[in-house]
């Protein structure tokens, strides 16, 4: 070995001095420069799969946000074509109230017309026959001389009044 120090110029304190300047150089590169730089590379690892899984599970909920949407726009249309449905119901029950209740309002307008008509033709058969007596009576006074008695006279005008009546 002796010989390969001499051949090599080895020197062995020197050599044990550079292996403590070496360790001291690791210690302090591995202390200050490799153990931050290492972590900061684990924690940009962690962050960058965090990410990753959150784009999964973010893509995961838009998927299910979709099929949320379709479920919605599904129910949606369904409860459009039901209000539709129900609208279109309530027009053609009112269409049919409206017909119904216009029906009646005839009726009730031609019942009161009818009536009123009656009531109006009741009431000239009565003037008439008011004027006809009138006139009886009077063609009666007329025609017969004043020397019948007015019992007579009253008995001959309530005959005639019952013809006419009758």
């Amino acid at each position: 070995m002796e010989s390969l120090v001499s051949t090599f110029h080895i020197d062995v304190k020197l050599l044990i001095a550079q292996l403590v300047n070496f360790a001291v150089v690791f210690g302090v590169l591995y202390w200050f420069a490799l153990r931050p730089l290492a972590k900061l590379m684990r924690e940009r690892s962690e962050k960058i799969e965090k990410g990753l899984n959150d784009a999964k599970e973010n893509a995961k909920k838009l998927e299910e946000a979709k099929e949320e949407y379709k479920k919605i726009v599904s129910q949606a249309r369904v409860e459009a074509e039901r209000t539709l449905q129900m609208a279109r119901k309530d027009a053609e029950t009112a269409r049919a109230t409206g017909a119904v209740q216009a029906k009646e309002e005839i009726e009730r307008l031609f019942s009161q017309g009818k009536k009123q008509l009656e009531s109006e033709k009741n009431n000239m058969i009565e003037e008439a026959r008011k004027e006809v007596a009138d006139l009886v009576v009077r063609t009666v006074e007329k025609v017969l001389p004043s020397s019948i008695s007015p019992i007579i006279d009253s008995e001959i005008i309530r005959s005639q009044v019952e013809k006419i009546n009758a």
